[in-house]
């Protein structure tokens, strides 16, 4: 076999090869530019020895990625791996991945001297982002579940991962939090995260609301939908309703004797228990909570 003929200036460490590793299909894969890259082969030598050996290398071995599955791997490349090699790639072509076996499989075929170490190195690589993954399992079901309820909104994949990194930044910072006597501008910052994570509505439930509320719900994205569910003791005035309606829609507020505690809902889909009324926040000690089962969200929704 011929050696690749692209000057390569150096061999690539073991975190470089964890960034030519990516998932697709639910299996860690490597694209085969890159496996000729680290075996100083030409791409499409590579994926002759696959051809010559179809039956070595079965679909959990190698494949070939769809359209989706290319523009999808190009947007990881895009905001992951810095490195040089990458202007080797070509979206003229639908490309083949191969899995940890896939390498494997292919080391024992290639005859240049290189290919044992390399071999060894790419499968640590694979050892390691293994361990990577096992460790932060919950950080990715997190993602995936973020990933599903923006799904749709976003072309721009900067866009999607500033959105996907926000979200996660805002669970971090109000799973459980605890504010003391003073923290009035910490504690008021986090509602307003809370409320400019929402997409579609907000549904604030204070016995005890004010105006003050409307200078946080300014905050909102564009056509958020908010509903305020309130006692008649409450100090908000009709007048300052419509004037916010007219430059912020749509605000609706409902009277109501149904609760005690302090909550919001956003989206239908999360809601915070707030242990404060929010025209109190920071005045004393208080706590937010998120309640993260859905049965229970759709009951005080449903009261």
């Amino acid at each position: 076999m011929e050696e690749n003929s692209l000057e390569i200036k150096k061999e690539l460490t073991n975190e470089e090869i964890k960034n030519l590793i990516y998932t697709v299909r639910g299996k860690q894969v490597m694209i085969d530019s890159d496996v000729a890259m680290l075996y100083h082969y030409e791409t499409k030598k590579i994926n002759q020895t696959v051809k010559r050996n179809k039956d070595r290398f079965p679909e959990n071995f190698c494949f070939q990625l769809t359209e989706i599955e290319l523009e999808n791997m190009w947007s990881q490349i895009g905001t992951t791996s810095k490195l040089e090699y990458n202007k080797y790639r070509s979206k003229k072509y639908l490309p083949y991945v191969f899995t940890e076996q896939g390498i494997a499989m292919l080391s024992g075929l290639l005859k240049n001297d290189i290919a044992v170490q390399v071999s060894i190195n790419i499968m640590n690589a694979f050892v390691e982002m293994r361990k990577f993954i096992y460790n932060n399992k919950n950080l990715f079901e997190r993602v995936i579940k973020i990933e599903n309820q923006i799904d749709g909104k976003f072309t721009d994949y900067d866009k999607k991962f500033d959105e996907i990194f926000s979200r996660l930044q805002l669970e971090e910072n109000i799973k459980q939090r605890i504010f003391f006597n003073g923290q009035i501008w910490d504690s008021y910052s986090l509602i307003v995260d809370i409320i400019k994570s929402a997409n579609k509505k907000i549904t604030i439930i204070d016995n005890y609301i004010d105006d003050s509320i409307l200078k946080m719900l300014c905050k909102k994205k564009e056509n958020v939908e908010v509903n305020i569910l309130t006692s008649e003791k409450s100090n908000i005035q009709n007048l300052d309703i419509k004037k916010f309606n007219k430059e912020y829609p749509l605000l609706k507020v409902e009277r109501t004797n149904k609760f005690h505690d302090r909550f919001i809902i956003i989206d239908e889909k999360e809601m915070y228990h707030v242990g404060a009324s929010i025209k109190d926040l920071g005045k004393k000690c208080f706590g937010i909570n998120k309640i993260e089962d859905i049965e229970i969200i759709e009951k005080v929704i449903n009261l």
